[in-house]
């Protein structure tokens, strides 16, 4: 009975431990899905899109919906958390998308529409081939390579940011609490992932852990020397 009970109670500390990892990267995530109200803010405010992208959200909500799918009951057990911050994520990108549709020009609601409509073809196609092609743990396979390769390429965005920073030698560019929220995601994600021994979960959280220490150092040290020559007196002749 003593050995049963201190293995219910390490069992119980475990699934704390997930559970606490995976709440951490929904909050965290939450923080980077909202940091785009200010743009649209802007965007309503003036009833123009300007000169900002609709793109990255489009490209976000197809990563939203295939992790989403991956998530899933039918796709993965016991990652649901996984499902829950994706689908949070692919309503947002939804949101966003359609404040460019209200606001953009003709040319770019042409635009946006048609690769809002191929996003659904294709997320269509992977549900339909992953259910009628693929058991339970092939498919699991299936859309988990498909996830990682998708998750790969968003956490890579940050180096054409980090590219931009080190050739202006400005972090006006990059927002600290973005830097720092990005981070704290993926390290928790991360964490979950290892937790619950998912290679498509544990490492591209951790090549994106990598990249978000990297970032927040190009931030402190580029930060750091622009206070520095800031503070410099002037020559006055």
């Amino acid at each position: 009975m003593t050995t049963l009970a201190v293995q219910s109670n390490v069992l119980s500390f475990y699934d704390i431990c997930t559970f606490a990892a995976g709440i951490a990267g929904n909050l965290f995530a939450f923080v980077l899905f909202v940091s785009p109200i200010p743009t649209f803010r802007r965007i309503t405010r003036n009833r123009s899109t300007e000169q900002f992208s609709g793109l990255p959200y489009v490209y976000t909500l197809l990563n939203c919906l295939i992790c989403f799918w991956y998530g899933l009951p039918c796709v993965s057990y016991g990652v649901f958390l996984v499902a829950t911050v994706n689908s949070i994520g692919a309503i947002f990108q939804l949101l966003y998308i359609t404040l460019f549709l209200t606001f953009g020009d003709s040319a770019r609601r042409l635009k946006i529409c048609g690769l809002l409509i191929g996003v659904f073809a294709v997320f269509g196609l992977i549900i339909y081939v992953s259910l009628e092609m693929f058991d339970h743990q092939s498919r699991q396979t299936f859309i988990g390579y498909l996830s990682v390769a998708s998750l790969i390429s968003m956490f890579a965005s940050p180096l054409f940011i980090i590219n931009l920073v080190v050739r202006t030698k400005s972090v006006e560019f990059m927002p600290f609490h973005l830097s720092l929220a990005t981070f704290l995601m993926s390290i928790s994600f991360f964490a979950y992932g290892l937790l619950l021994n998912d290679f498509f979960i544990y490492i591209p959280n951790g090549i994106g852990s990598v990249l978000g220490v990297i970032q927040l150092l190009v931030y402190a040290y580029y930060n750091k020397r622009s206070r520095e020559e800031s503070s410099l007196p002037l020559l006055v002749s």
